[in-house]
């Protein structure tokens, strides 16, 4: 299994970006698809999960950020828009269960696959 994020890169504050979560070897179909972010000195922190029915976002990326996914492309995204520099982080995306709940997505150990991360840094 493989997990890939690109399109991350520099922004300006208020820009927007759109990253890419490109995935190969398992049924997207069957699976949620989380994104996290980790910036330095700092804890991992969930930032969106969606399983193509539901969508869970945290409060501080609500209104700003969107999951979406297409199956057909095997390929999850995440559009990044009002960007702000408390934004700047390396981005992942990672495999888990279609069946988590708004309890369970925020916790990284509930994903079984990550992959590389992407960086996004807001500056002017």
């Amino acid at each position: 299994f493989q997990l890939q994020a690109s399109g991350g890169g520099l922004v300006q504050p208020g820009g927007s970006l759109r990253l890419s979560c490109a995935t190969t070897g398992f049924n997207l179909d069957a699976y949620g698809i989380g994104w996290f972010r980790q910036a330095p000195g700092k804890e991992r922190e969930g930032i969106s999960y969606g399983n193509g029915v539901r969508k869970f976002y945290s409060t501080f990326v609500k209104d700003r950020f969107s999951i979406s996914r297409d199956n057909a492309k095997k390929t999850v995204y995440l559009q990044m828009n009002s960007l702000k520099p408390e934004d700047t982080a390396v981005y992942y995306c990672a495999r888990a269960s279609a069946r988590l709940i708004f309890s369970e997505w925020r916790t990284p150990s509930n994903y079984g696959y990550w992959g590389q991360g992407t960086l996004v840094t807001v500056s002017s």
